[in-house]
Formats: structure tokens, sequence, C-alpha cells
């Protein structure tokens, strides 16, 4: 086969179907290995389709791994949450794409069997054809269309509002992590929402609090503190999942926070504390608007 290989071409789709499907960066990863050895084994010049039959394959992977870490995630202790993921600050502009791979959404599609999720994830994100996909799953085409229109009901009644202005987002995401930075107390307050809720993922590894937090005063007073708890920390804006978050290092113990805004205030704090979750935070950015 001539010109760039299909693999290498389609690399950052495959990792993007299979992190959307798990979860979880390393292993998307290593799905994608694998998909890559199962790749190299073929002839390449007698595959018609090679997006089609590498998406099936990853698909497989990640079915697979998604089965499989379905008694480890029961075992988790405390909240679980979605590994966050750098992004380049031009997936933004792709809105599709950043909503499809925000914390938000991942945790929705949490909810969903592991069929259901590949379904929706190569539906309704992708944009696969019904018959791609019945490939990929083992099901039929008539199968997978009943498939895609529950899991697209269920995400739809749990779907977060999203924010598209993403200058608006950014500025308010700023003022916050200013407040946070400097134990404003009442900056923070302006910046959080009514009903606001903030969760930790610590896996039992990790010093964090054990429950959701919520209401504006509960949570602010908690962050007003930062300083005193992280002495010497920085705070910093990076690009998680598609939307502006924060990356924090105190005293090298890092930490990962997602933020959800609606109505121009924050609503949602996701703190991941994990460090196994975290050994991405200083690379570069793995996703980027090529897809």
């Amino acid at each position: 086969m001539s010109g760039a290989d299909p693999f290498v071409t389609h690399r950052n789709l495959l990792f993007t179907v299979a992190y959307e499907m798990l979860g979880s960066a390393a292993d998307a990863e290593d799905v994608v290995q694998e998909t890559w050895l199962r790749w190299d084994g073929v002839d390449a010049a007698e595959v018609r389709d090679p997006r089609a039959y590498l998406v099936r394959i990853v698909t497989r992977q990640a079915l697979n791994r998604l089965r499989s870490l379905a008694r480890r995630r029961e075992d988790y202790v405390g909240e679980w949450l979605p590994e966050p993921l750098l992004t380049a600050p031009d997936v933004a502009e792709d809105v599709e794409l950043a909503e499809s791979v925000s914390m938000a959404m991942l945790t929705v599609l949490e909810t969903l069997g592991p069929t259901e999720r590949a379904v929706f994830v190569l539906r309704e994100v992708f944009d696969t054809p019904y018959d791609e996909i019945a490939a990929a799953v083992d099901k039929t085409p008539a199968a997978v269309r009943q498939i895609a229109v529950r899991a697209r009901n269920h995400v739809a009644a749990r779907r977060p509002r999203v924010d598209v202005d993403r200058t608006e987002q950014q500025a308010v995401v700023e003022r916050f992590l200013e407040a946070v930075r400097g134990g404003d107390l009442q900056g923070l307050l302006d910046a959080l929402a009514p009903d606001v809720v903030l969760l930790a993922d610590h896996g039992g590894v990790a010093q964090a609090i054990r429950k959701p937090l919520h209401g504006p005063e509960p949570v602010a007073r908690l962050l007003a503190n930062f300083a005193v708890f992280a002495p010497g920390g920085t705070v910093e804006s990076v690009w998680l999942n598609g939307a502006p978050g924060a990356r924090i290092d105190a005293r090298g113990e890092l930490t990962a926070v997602s933020l959800e805004i609606e109505d121009g205030r924050i609503s949602r704090i996701l703190v991941i504390r994990n460090p196994a979750k975290l050994t991405a935070l200083d690379a570069e950015a793995t996703l980027s608007r090529d897809r």
C-alpha cells in the first residue's frame, strides 16, 4: 500500500474512540497499541476500507477492556471520575469533539452498558454507518439501531448544558483560579453557582474529601484554605478535555481540576487526586482537533 500507513493517519481517531469508551487515557493507549499489533499482522493491501477496519478492531478491543474493568470500578474506593486528558486549545473550537470528550459527557457515558456506550460513541460522535457499528459490536444493523435510540435517549436525559462561548468560559475559570490562589472567599462565592457540587477522586491513595460537597459556602470555605493545606502550591490554567481547567502542584503532588460552567458560574468541580490518573499531566496535549 502506497502513501501513509492508515494506522498512523487514523491514530488520533482510534485513540479518541477508545478514550470515550473507556474514560481512561492509559487504557485507551493500551487498546490503541493492541490495535496496532493486530493491524501489523494483516495484509493491508487486502483491506478494502482501512479506516472502518481499524475502528472495528479498536472498538472490539475497547469493549473487551471495558468489560474486564467493570469489577475493578465496582471495587474502586470513593468517587470514580474519568482520567483527565490534556487537550490542545484548538479542540475547544470543534464544539462536537469538545463536548464528546468533556468530563461531563464521560461521566454520563459511564451510566451506559458497554455495548450501548460503544454504539453511542460510534454513531453520535463519529457518525459511523450502522452496518460498520454492527460489525464492530457483533450485532445486526437492526439491533444496533434500537440500541442507538435507547442510548441516545438515555444520554439526552442526563446530558449537561454546554456553554459554547469558550472565551467567556475561560474568563470565568481564570477569575475562579485567582480567587483560589488568593484565598478570596468572596471571590469564590461570586464564582460559584447556587447548586455547585465538588467531587474528588482519590482512589483511597490520596488525601481528599470523601463525600461530595454541596453548596457555595462549604465549597468556597474549603477552597479558600488552599494556601493552608497546600503551602507553596501552584495553580495554573490548562486545557483539560476540551475546556479550561487547572493543574495544581503542591510539593510535587499533582491534582487536576475540571470545571463545569452554567450561566457564567461554576456548577461542578471535579478534583482528580489519584496519582495513577495524573501520569500524563506533564506531557504534551494528547488530543488535538485533527481526527
